[in-house]
């Protein structure tokens, strides 16, 4: 309970304060992060996208199939999707500059799935396939960690506790921090950020490519600020709130403006 009132304490005070989009973007998400970044995406769609979409996932919302790509991932038919999760780079490379993953990953998987939904020739049960994982990749390269270092499987490898319990630098953002705002998606989608159309415009331009970049940098800002062996609790967390939200909030325009862009 302490650590539940104390964390929304920290939340609210955030959204009562006006704040600026970052340029900077931040790990894969747990189920409620995913679901926020389909929520906020759906808000920004197209009349015209809604439908095409609807028609593609029978009726059933961005935030539902949201957690399409891990679902599948026990699943020994997808294992080859598998690296379409991440990017790993060293400290201070471009995605450009960086040695790829032969199996492909979260920059090239995205771009196969935009190619999908645009050939005319792709059946409607392929394209519906391709679009729940595009869903789910676009939030994923906005968690940091999912732009990490190879050395560490992109913080798997860090050690640490959170609030006391043993676990990994990437789970602490995949879904610690964020589960720990005992927030349901359409409470963080909800209250997202009231941003201006030129704030907008300035999330929405680049390419994967350049979001991923940005990811990165953002994790290698991640990194100095953790070791392994570290307790992070409440000081992380208050940290990290505002950087975890826009995250969120990115992801979710981002989205929403590559599914106008295909439909």
């Amino acid at each position: 309970m302490k650590l539940k009132f104390i964390l929304l304490f920290c939340f609210s005070l955030f959204f009562l304060q006006p704040t600026q989009a970052s340029t900077v973007p931040a790990p894969e998400w747990g189920p409620t992060g995913h679901r926020t970044v389909g929520k906020i995406a759906d808000t920004y769609l197209k009349g015209s996208t809604k439908r095409a979409i609807q028609k593609l996932l029978k009726r059933h919302s961005l935030a539902f199939v949201s957690t399409y790509g891990d679902e599948i991932k026990s699943d020994d038919r997808y294992r080859k999707f598998g690296t379409w999760h991440y990017v790993n780079m060293e400290a201070n490379q471009s995605y450009e500059d960086s040695e790829k993953n032969p199996k492909g990953d979260a920059v090239t998987g995205a771009e196969y799935c935009v190619q999908v939904l645009k050939d005319k020739n792709a059946s409607d049960e392929d394209k519906a396939f391709y679009l729940k994982l595009l869903i789910h990749i676009i939030g994923d390269i906005h968690q940091p960690m999912h732009a990490g270092l190879a050395e560490d499987k992109g913080g798997n490898d860090i050690k640490v506790k959170w609030m006391g319990k043993s676990t990994n630098l990437h789970r602490v953002w995949d879904s610690d921090m964020i589960n720990g705002f005992d927030m349901s998606y359409t409470e963080l989608a909800d209250n997202a950020d009231a941003l201006s159309k030129a704030q907008i415009k300035v999330i929405e331009a680049g390419t994967i490519t350049d979001w991923v970049n940005e990811t990165h940098t953002l994790a290698n800002t991640v990194y100095k600020d953790v070791k392994t062996g570290d307790d992070l609790g409440y000081k992380y967390a208050y940290e990290n709130l505002t950087l975890a939200r826009s995250q969120l909030q990115k992801g979710g325009i981002r989205l929403a403006k590559l599914l106008n862009d295909i439909f």
